[in-house]
């Protein structure tokens, strides 16, 4: 019988755990590019069948397929395979909430060289090149087109909290506004809204196909450059930052802040989706570990607590800022009061 003492003895499970860590990141993408999730939810089921259906050799698909059983993606009875909850929901490219094209920017080398020397990024405190930030750099076309189906929720969640439905006449600012989804949603869900799209010409380009496609283009603006530097204009209800704080550091936003305040009309609110730490920044794991992306990716961005967010954003003039959970996300939205 074991005791309490030996259950507690070191072990190195956690340390080849991750240093293993890149075998999960390339087995999800490789099942998502075999398209093997679909095929899987289309009853193509055994080893052989997949390997027809996935153009594969057989010995590739079955320890494919094992390995994503043992990490949770894939069910086996027997010889068969099935999809878990989460997989049928989100990795079948059938389903409405299919998000495996997340994996165009999330694993992209831009995104994964950021990485290859972390040891030295520790040193400088920033990313060893430039970064995301060079301006109208290309990748944020990637991140609009590949992200916009994992961002869909969110903006839904969003237009419910905002109660966007039952809003009076709104003129929104999307600032930064990539693949245009949270502003878009705004406008669906509220006859009455105009939203006016802040963000680089090339990504403006997919946010003007994404209104077109939900049907309120004729209420959607653009202004294009970077969000420092254009005229917002005045006058708005909300302005929407979302996953855009968190690139620079607190001195940048504060300055950038004041512009927003300035664009809002009186009462107007700044909506901010953002990873959000507790005050241990360890907690919860998936808004604390963000800080390690910012690291890498910019030169003094970070993943702000509130309380943080809220000195920014009371030293740029706002009066008072609310926090809001918005589950199943790990992001969170904090409204700004001017």
């Amino acid at each position: 019988m074991a005791t309490g003492v030996e259950s507690e003895r070191p072990s190195p499970e956690r340390f080849f755990d991750a240093m293993q860590g890149f075998q999960r990141t390339a087995a999800l993408k490789a099942a998502i590019d075999l398209d093997l999730f679909t095929a899987i939810g289309e009853g193509s089921n055994s080893v052989e069948t997949l390997a027809r259906r996935c153009a594969a050799s057989e010995r590739g698909i079955r320890v494919l397929c094992d390995y994503l059983v043992i990490q949770g993606f894939l069910s086996k009875s027997g010889e068969r395979y099935t999809l878990t909850a989460d997989s049928a929901a989100f990795l079948d490219r059938r389903s409405p909430a299919y998000i495996g094209s997340a994996t165009g920017f999330i694993a992209s080398p831009t995104v994964l060289d950021a990485y290859r020397d972390l040891a030295a990024v520790v040193r400088k405190g920033g990313p060893l090149e430039q970064g995301t930030l060079i301006p109208d750099n290309p990748v944020w076309v990637e991140f609009a087109r590949s992200m916009a189906p994992l961002m869909a929720m969110l903006a839904s969640l969003m237009a419910g909290l905002l109660q966007a439905d039952t809003a009076p006449k709104w003129k929104v600012l999307d600032i930064a506004a990539g693949h245009g989804l949270f502003g878009i949603e705004l406008a669906r869900c509220n006859r009455n809204a105009q939203i006016v799209a802040v963000d680089w010409p090339s990504v403006l380009e997919v946010a003007r196909e994404n209104a077109q496609k939900a049907g309120v283009a004729d209420r959607y603006r653009t202004i294009p450059g970077s969000a420092f530097d254009v005229d917002f204009g005045s006058g708005y209800n909300i302005a929407l930052l979302t996953n855009f704080l968190h690139h620079f550091d607190p001195r940048t936003n504060e300055s950038f802040l004041r512009k927003v305040f300035d664009a809002l009309a009186p009462g107007g609110r700044a909506v901010t989706l953002e990873f959000v730490p507790n005050d241990d920044r360890v907690s919860p794991p998936q808004a604390a570990a963000f800080s390690l992306t910012m690291l890498a990716a910019t030169p003094g961005g970070d993943a702000y607590t509130f309380c943080e967010l809220q000195r920014m954003f009371r030293n740029a003039g706002f009066r008072e800022c609310e926090l809001k959970l918005i589950p199943p996300s790990f992001e969170s939205v904090v409204i700004s009061y001017k």
